[in-house]
């Protein structure tokens, strides 16, 4: 079994927090999905388990939509969704989480072909 590490830095981290920081009070906090994302995706680029580097395929504006959507339901709710929150925003990023340079198997068209080919384009990207 390999190892399992991070890679990152604090003043890298530190870094991505204030840019992200800045962006969201310079739009009052409508960019603030957008910062979410650019953290997420720091943190799984310098990730690595059993060996594979993980990647974040999240986008802001799918954020973005849950996020109004959590911030309505909190709302609504007099606060009490917002203990839900947390966990919601955690089920979105582990969703959005993948190894890079996986290999993809077609269960529709068995060929090994198709596997080989899809583990060559994945080493040369």
């Amino acid at each position: 079994m390999e190892k399992s590490y991070f890679d990152g830095g604090l003043f890298q981290l530190i870094g991505w927090k204030i840019l992200g920081t800045l962006i969201t009070v310079l739009t009052l906090g409508i960019c603030y999905p957008w910062a979410v994302c650019m953290i997420y995706r720091w943190e799984a680029k310098h990730t690595v388990i059993e060996g594979k580097r993980l990647k974040f395929t999240g986008s802001a504006i799918g954020l973005f939509g849950n996020w109004i959507k959590w911030i309505l339901l909190t709302i609504i709710t007099l606060g009490i969704y917002g203990f839900w929150v947390g966990i919601k925003l955690k089920k979105w990023k582990t969703k959005n989480l993948q190894f890079v340079n996986t290999v993809t198997y077609d269960k529709t068209n068995n060929d090994a072909n198709n596997v080989i080919n899809n583990v060559t384009t994945a080493n040369a990207n």
